[in-house]
């Protein structure tokens, strides 16, 4: 078996000035403690800003209809569906759902368009328009909430497991937690960004003559905020996934289990503006440095050198002091031949004061083919002489 191979070093970077040491200890996150899960996620770097409990499990209630929206934005991508295609509402899903929980209202014979069901669904939580969205995509609850799952199983997301299109009550079947939320709240921003600026971020809807607001506690109150989801139940609690971007920064945000609105809403309004505030992006290195060497088994040479794919950008604690950092090569070793020129091998891990700040992929920077046989016997001799 392969072993874990460890480079460890520490360097001075010219590039980035140093920043004053800070006198005063980091602003800690604003999430009070009656809030047990919670997580702030900086996506232009990959860090994590604040974490609680980010692994645990509970219900999302409401916010399931953000893997809703996503799978019927995968479809639409796919060209299986169009947001001008319409779908006859039938009798049976409005005896189910008419004013069941948070609703759009639909009536049994109405032919909203995929595109409104998707207001429907991400502007008022439409219990309603979320199952109407699943029968109209795949004809079945059951054969969405497949889709739901497999799409979940696709991003990573572990810890999910969908039992509704819309996060009902449903007796334990769907629950989720802070770290998987956020890889769908990722997904669903950077793979289909013009449909997300289509349909979120909407402050109300009107169907016929019924007019509603969001309850998206961030959006038109947060600078850059433009999403997503709220939801609760009585066993739930007060949840909340949000995002919002400044200046190329992208920061996606969890709130789960608070005890009522108003702290949910103000913890998610304040955390988001910590994150912008309490930290700022600095270039730790450029592009396509290299940053050490990996060993290579059976190639043309005995290592290869390691660079970084693209620039490294950290988010650091407003007053850091950057004179110094501690990195770190992991790679699973030695890298067996060939291997080709830009293969991820190896990732970087930077520690400042003791604290892991950011670990990024690291990839081969030259080619290095199989060793011919006068080679390998070079190569022999040379870990017989060493």
């Amino acid at each position: 078996m392969k072993a874990l191979a460890l480079a460890s070093a520490a360097f001075c970077l010219a590039a980035t000035p140093a920043l004053p040491a800070s006198s005063q200890a980091p602003v800690p996150a604003p999430v009070p403690e009656d809030i047990p899960v919670g997580l702030l996620v900086d996506l232009s770097t990959g860090q994590t800003l604040f974490s609680r409990e980010e692994t645990r499990r509970f219900v999302p209630a409401s916010v399931t209809k953000v893997m809703t929206a996503y799978t019927a934005f995968k479809l639409i991508d796919e060209g299986e569906l169009r947001p001008d295609m319409r779908f006859e509402y039938p009798e049976e899903l409005e005896d189910a759902w008419y004013n069941e929980g948070s609703n759009m209202f639909l009536r049994a014979g109405e032919q909203p368009t995929i595109g409104q069901l998707l207001l429907g669904i991400t502007t008022v939580s439409g219990n309603d328009a979320s199952v109407a969205m699943a029968v109209a995509a795949t004809g079945s609850l059951e054969n969405w909430v497949a889709l739901m799952n497999a799409n979940a199983a696709e991003l990573g997301m572990r810890d999910t497991h969908f039992g509704s299109a819309n996060g009902y009550p449903d007796g334990g079947q769907t629950y989720t937690s802070a770290r998987d939320l956020a890889k769908l709240g990722r997904a669903i921003v950077e793979q289909y960004p013009g449909l997300y600026d289509r349909y979120f971020g909407h402050r109300s809807l009107r169907w016929r003559d019924i007019a509603q607001v969001n309850h998206d506690p961030v959006t038109g109150r947060v600078d850059g905020a433009d999403g997503m989801k709220t939801g609760y139940t009585r066993e739930a609690g007060f949840t909340f996934l949000g995002s919002a971007e400044r200046n190329g920064r992208r920061l996606v945000m969890v709130l789960a289990g608070a005890p009522d609105g108003r702290t949910r809403d103000e913890t998610a309004r304040a955390l988001l503006e910590w994150g912008f505030d309490a930290f700022e992006q600095e270039l730790i290195m450029p592009a396509r440095v290299g940053v050490g060497r990996a060993l290579v088994q059976d190639g043309a040479e005995s290592s290869v050198v390691l660079r970084t794919p693209k620039p490294v950008i950290a988010a650091l604690p407003q007053g850091a002091d950057t004179s110094r950092w501690e990195m770190e090569i992991e790679y699973r070793g030695p890298i067996q031949a060939p291997v080709i020129a830009g293969d991820r091998i190896a990732q970087l891990r930077l520690t400042l004061g003791g604290e892991t700040m950011l670990e990024v992929p690291l990839e081969a920077a030259e080619t290095v083919p199989q060793a011919n046989a006068f080679q390998r016997v070079a190569n022999a001799l040379k870990k017989w002489l060493a």
